[in-house]
């Protein structure tokens, strides 16, 4: 059977190949997938561009991408997966447990030396699968772990986890806050959405939000969040700026809250901020996470997921043969939602 492949090139992009080895038959717990959508993330623009801000380097011909969704086409004779079952990948080797040091970034698909799901077909292991949420389309569940996971962990898997009542502060309408808006929502949490496009924040409103801050047109946008709160401030951050807006944060939370910090997409990354005084005398807590989760999170994900009937916005759908569009406009992040590749 033949297979085609995106693999990354010397030069930062992407190329469309014919690979020459066979698929071949899955193994005794293993399973052939027949790929149906893949999902593009920031990491993936920077190990396709071999930055250095990501700290592994990619071997040469790297097949990209660690999320897409799939169907169950042959099972090993002693899988627990049958064919026509759809599935997402569940792409590094944490598989349980709460101790964040099971997690280990060389051993996550689409980096390093592990080809990732930027492919039509691949045989794959049985325990690093997760069952589809029903009523979701595959191009959607293709979004689901490193993004969703991402911001359900920052939820329900920090020192404090999300409770009906409490209040939750989101940044932008990339996907990781997408889905935080939703989940938080969802669990009966009032939403606080920052953007600084007002066309976004009303995406932001459909998705859950309550309250709306354009932080273009507000500066100070830590004193709207304080209004908005009563005083008091958020429960519950999920920070995927960093640096750029760390002062602004903490500002915004209540007393003896609780900051998930999940990304550094501002343009100052390594800015100097003053933090200690504000994070000291208001008991406040702020802990990085890196990557998105275990299996038991995604497992949970799509169950919740699957109770609640979300739908995870996609930014900008392409063709297979569409690849190498879909990781420029990654690049952009112009649109709320994820880029999706629909491979077939």
């Amino acid at each position: 059977m033949a297979n085609q492949a995106w693999q990354i090139t010397s030069a930062g992009t992407i190329t469309l190949k014919d690979l020459s080895t066979p698929i071949g038959k899955p193994g005794s717990k293993q399973v052939l997938i027949r790929i149906h959508a893949v999902a593009f993330n920031y990491r993936d623009v920077l190990v396709a561009d071999h930055s250095p801000n990501y700290p592994i380097q990619a071997k040469p011909d790297l097949i990209p991408c660690s999320d897409g969704a799939g169907i169950v086409e042959e099972a090993g004779p002693e899988s627990v997966w049958t064919k026509g079952d759809r599935v997402m990948f569940h792409p590094n080797s944490w598989l349980s447990g709460a101790d964040p040091r099971n997690f280990k970034l060389n051993e996550v698909s689409g980096g390093g030396d592990l080809d990732g799901t930027l492919r039509r077909w691949v045989v794959w292991d049985d325990d690093r699968l997760i069952k589809a949420p029903a009523g979701l389309s595959m191009e959607e569940a293709a979004t689901m772990f490193t993004a969703g996971v991402t911001a359900y962990a920052g939820l329900y898997h920090g020192p404090m986890k999300l409770e009906p009542g409490m209040t939750v502060l989101t940044q932008g309408t990339g996907g990781v806050s997408c889905y935080g808006i939703q989940i938080a929502a969802a669990a009966g949490a009032t939403v606080v959405a920052t953007s600084s496009s007002d066309e976004k924040l009303q995406i932001a409103k459909k998705l859950g939000a309550k309250h709306l801050i354009n932080y273009i047109k507000t500066p100070d946008w830590s004193a709207e969040v304080l209004k908005a709160t009563n005083g008091v401030g958020v429960d519950l951050v999920l920070d995927v700026v960093g640096a750029g807006s760390i002062e602004q944060t903490i500002k915004a939370t209540r007393f003896g809250g609780f900051i998930t910090i999940l990304g550094l997409l501002t343009d100052e990354p390594t800015k100097k901020v003053d933090v200690v005084q504000d994070l000291l005398y208001g008991f406040k807590t702020m802990r990085g996470q890196l990557g998105a989760g275990n299996k038991e999170m995604g497992e949970e994900l799509s169950a919740f997921m699957e109770k609640h009937q979300l739908h995870p916005p996609i930014a900008e759908l392409f063709e297979f043969e569409e690849a190498e569009k879909a990781l420029k406009a990654s690049k952009k992040l112009a649109k709320p939602g994820k880029i999706v590749v629909r491979v077939g």
